[in-house]
């Protein structure tokens, strides 16, 4: 399963200079004040049930980083609390030699920070320099070949800290599990689907993603169990389902077999232990069990259990990446580009045939079967379309900010988005790597995507803001 818990090792630092206790600039006091307000500050503003931060209290009398010998040390604790990512904050002109040594050995996505200057005296005297020192540490996080993001040189409660902080939250939770997706593949790729071949092979030898297989027999056998043997549990899922969405499209059996592909599902991602699911859905289950897992699908989504249809495992590994950006917070829609929208040459349908979660339906909209699949149309907003693809042996993460529209009222779980260019979007995705399948995250997360991929290599930003 994701996980969206994060530990976050704060690691100020200050500038070393041998002798005695300087009273001027670099005075550590100053550096030891500012190290005080801000750790404070973060572990105040930030800490959740999901985010903890551990800082270098117990390291010295000052609780900074300072020499660069202490940095196998630090290093050594660290990975013992099993942190997640660092936030170098560089309370005066710094250490740049131990910055780069500690973010070396760590391996983990780096937060570089440096907080306003704001200590001068009459006669000219400074004492902290701080904002000096990043542009030192950011070079040798590079000579290093250490990946890194930083937040502009600003006061702690200024907006640009929160908006960095948040944003760097959602790219250690992203890649942290990124780094570990297993995805479970439940029965074979669709026949006519030859768009969403994958590479297994190229997945765990160049990103450590995993796939795990499922047979259509093994499914069949599952899903006759569960329906004859859990109908209690069946019973409430379909009556509560009821409750949201007109169902008088079907008979009350057949929404009970829709119903046991909600537990199907629970049992494959905590059997196999899979982060996210990719499916067959429309050519093997309703011959072979009589009913569709569409349903199931925009159930699970609120669950945060992720099903990805169609058998697309880069669509399923694009909703994994969606689903950490906000922390497990918004579950991902799986719309695909469809259709021109006919009252808007920008305007295209993003749509499938009834999977996204009921969370993203619009205010009044009315939830409806259609042909056993969900059909609604989503909530009015900014989304991002983003999609993990393949090609070739080289791996790209496509990414768009787009808009909700007025269109044409048409079946499925859909949305009209407004492009700005979409003839230049269809282009991209035409002579690109990329096909018709697309995942959407409301909101802009447009630099959350591309802050992401500096931390996977062999992983290529392709955005497009035009």
């Amino acid at each position: 399963m994701l996980d969206y818990k994060l530990k976050i090792a704060l690691v100020p630092v200050r500038r070393y200079l041998p002798g005695p206790k300087r009273t001027g600039i670099f005075n550590p006091d100053y550096a030891v004040e500012n190290k005080t307000r801000i750790t404070s500050f973060v572990k105040t503003r930030f800490s959740d049930e999901i985010t903890e931060f551990t800082d270098l209290e117990w390291l010295n009398e000052e609780g900074l980083l300072y020499l660069e010998s202490d940095c196998e040390k630090v290093a050594e604790r660290l990975k013992a609390e099993k942190v997640d990512a660092i936030f170098l904050i560089n309370c005066n002109f710094g250490n740049e030699e131990a910055a780069g040594k500690i973010a070396h050995l760590m391996g983990l996505p780096v937060l570089l920070y440096a907080p306003r200057d704001d200590k001068f005296d009459a006669d000219g005297t400074r004492y902290t320099d701080s904002q000096c020192g990043v542009f030192a540490i950011s070079k040798q996080l590079k000579r290093r070949n250490v990946p890194f993001s930083y937040i502009e040189n600003c006061y702690e409660t200024d907006s640009a800290f929160t908006e960095g902080l948040q944003q760097f939250l959602s790219v250690a939770c992203m890649v942290k599990n990124f780094r570990n997706l297993n995805v479970a593949l439940v029965g074979t790729r669709l026949r006519p689907f030859k768009s969403v071949m994958c590479n297994e092979t190229e997945l765990i030898e160049k990103f450590n993603v995993g796939v795990v297989t499922v047979n259509m027999a093994e499914t069949l056998i599952a899903l006759e169990d569960i329906y004859k043997n859990r109908i209690d549990v069946l019973n409430r899922y379909a009556d509560d389902y009821a409750g949201k969405v007109d169902v008088s499209s079907v008979s009350r059996d057949q929404l009970v077999r829709m119903m046991t592909f909600v537990e199907f599902y629970k049992d494959i991602a905590r059997e196999y232990d899979v982060s996210v699911i990719a499916t067959e859905c429309w050519t093997a289950m309703q011959p072979g069990f009589g009913a569709m897992p569409c349903a199931a699908m925009s159930i699970l989504a609120d669950e945060g259990i992720i099903v990805t249809c169609e058998s697309d495992v880069y669509g399923a590994v694009t909703n994994a990446i969606l689903m950490c950006a906000s922390r497990g917070k918004i579950p991902p829609l799986f719309g695909e580009f469809t259709c021109r929208n006919p009252l808007s040459d920008n305007g295209e349908l993003l749509w499938h045939c009834g999977p996204f979660p009921m969370s993203a339906k619009a205010e009044n909209e009315k939830a409806y079967l259609y042909n056993s699949r969900p059909s609604f149309r989503v909530a009015d907003g900014i989304y991002t379309v983003a999609r993990f693809q393949g090609e070739r042996g080289n791996y790209y993460l496509f990414a768009s900010p787009v808009k909700t529209g007025k269109g044409p009222f048409t079946f499925g779980t859909y949305m009209w988005a407004e492009f700005k260019d979409l003839p230049a979007v269809e282009r991209k995705l035409v002579e690109g790597p990329y096909i018709h399948h697309m995942s959407e995250l409301k909101g802009d997360w447009y630099d959350v995507l591309k802050e992401f991929v500096k931390y996977v290599p062999g992983l290529v930003f392709d955005g497009v803001t035009n």
